[in-house]
């Protein structure tokens, strides 16, 4: 859940816009083998090796983070950086470095658990600190794959370029599906978003040392929309010590779906939510959790005709939002069947069991700062989300302020927030 859906076409066009404008891209550069990548002097680039895309001959395929390739995609100076966040209306007073930028190929696995791939751009600051502390940022809601932070040159990076012209490293993963990964992405599968996303700090952790800027091992999570969720039940695998390599010190995700079932799907058919972002989001969730969870035995007992025929299809991570929303009805009772529309708004069975799959991320007691930013004025994922999650946490004895940034919608508040977060993690970081 990130763009507002009723304006995609207007967004995805300033995104191409703002990144002919702002970013440097390093045309030409090949894939560089993760065994191969030297370690420069810090703050300098990487010396490139023979270029290939060819994997070891012995693959160890339950590797889970495991780096497989390390591409330089971009290098941004401190004043590209600084124009490239104020195109988008963000506050740069925390620009402090040039970054450069890398798409990591790793190892993770699928929702089922085997081996498979995924991709993400990993970020570094030019100059400030040898080693480095690491801000996991986790993106929201994308249908077309190549909206992905390591391939899109776009909106999609303000928060990873944020937080490291600030001085830190970045790890933003694609997640499963999108990206240069392969298959189908799991939307809204809360589970292999976390592994896919874990599996990027190993990866990030390798690639650091590759490239002589070595990590700390201090963790500040942070997402928005999709991935603030993402953020909380990542946090949480932290804090249960999923990789010890990496210590959690503070959460701040912004405008997460943290209650579907009680927040998030109610707002739906209340109006809470704008009808266009209704039908998007749901549509979405539906057919993806249709591949993992089977909720019909045909599509038409989800779906009217024509629509039936053609719903997975539009969700194959190859169409844009401009193109999947004209195709769909506009709304989602004129979608759905009288039947399903019922069983939505009132969920039980196989339906309601993969909605509260991906509930709960809130419910643990974590040991660190969380801040949790929203906005009244979001019509994509409304303020009931964030106080659902403040409610799961002080019943656990932790204090979560709800920062509400007001009448803003749903991009502006991410706008607003991430310079806030970046000052926070500042002020966090300097307390250890």
């Amino acid at each position: 859940m990130e763009t507002n859906a009723s304006n995609s076409a207007r967004t995805n066009g300033t995104r191409r816009l703002l990144a002919a404008a702002t970013v440097v891209v390093l045309a030409a550069l090949s894939t560089v083998p993760a065994a191969a990548a030297g370690q420069p002097t810090p703050g300098r680039p990487a010396a490139a090796p023979p270029a290939s895309t060819s994997a070891p001959a012995a693959q160890r395929h339950d590797a889970r983070g495991e780096l497989v390739a390390l591409t330089p995609v971009a290098r941004v100076g401190r004043d590209g950086v600084a124009d490239f966040l104020a195109s988008g209306g963000m506050d740069t007073a925390t620009v402090r470095h040039g970054v450069r930028a890398y798409r990591l190929t790793y190892r993770t696995v699928t929702p089922q658990g085997g081996p498979t791939t995924a991709t993400g751009l990993f970020v570094l600051p030019e100059g400030g600190a040898h080693r480095l502390d690491l801000v996991s940022d986790t993106h929201g809601t994308m249908a077309h794959r190549d909206y992905a932070p390591s391939v899109a040159e776009d909106s999609g990076r303000y928060a990873a370029y944020l937080h490291a012209s600030a001085g830190r490293a970045v790890a933003a993963p694609d997640y499963l599906g999108l990206g240069k990964g392969p298959g189908l992405h799991p939307y809204m599968d809360t589970g292999s978003a976390v592994t896919a996303s874990l599996d990027m700090l190993r990866a990030s952790h390798t690639a650091a040392l590759r490239l002589g800027r070595p990590l700390t091992g201090d963790v500040y999570a942070s997402g928005f929309s999709q991935g603030g969720q993402v953020a909380m039940a990542l946090g949480r695998a932290l804090r249960d010590g999923a990789d010890r390599r990496f210590t959690l010190r503070a959460l701040a995700p912004v405008s997460g779906p943290y209650d579907l079932e009680h927040a998030e799907t109610p707002a739906i058919f209340d109006g809470r939510v704008n009808g266009t972002s209704a039908l998007f989001y749901m549509t979405y969730f539906l057919t993806a959790q249709n591949r993992l969870h089977p909720l019909w035995k045909d599509p038409s007992e989800a779906f009217r005709e024509p629509y039936a025929g053609i719903v997975d299809d539009l969700f194959d991570t190859h169409h844009f939002e401009e193109e999947i929303i004209p195709a769909l009805p506009g709304t989602l009772k004129e979608l759905l069947t009288d039947d399903f529309y019922r069983r939505i708004q009132h969920p039980a069975g196989a339906l309601l069991a993969v909605i509260r799959a991906q509930d709960g991320t809130c419910a643990w007691k974590p040991d660190v700062p969380v801040r949790l930013y929203s906005s009244s004025g979001d019509t994509d994922v409304p303020l009931a989300n964030a106080r659902s999650c403040a409610a799961d946490l002080a019943e656990r004895g932790v204090r979560a302020p709800v920062i509400d940034q007001g009448a803003t919608g749903h991009n502006e508040t991410f706008l607003k927030s991430g310079p806030q977060i970046v000052r926070w993690f500042d002020a966090a970081a300097a307390r250890r």
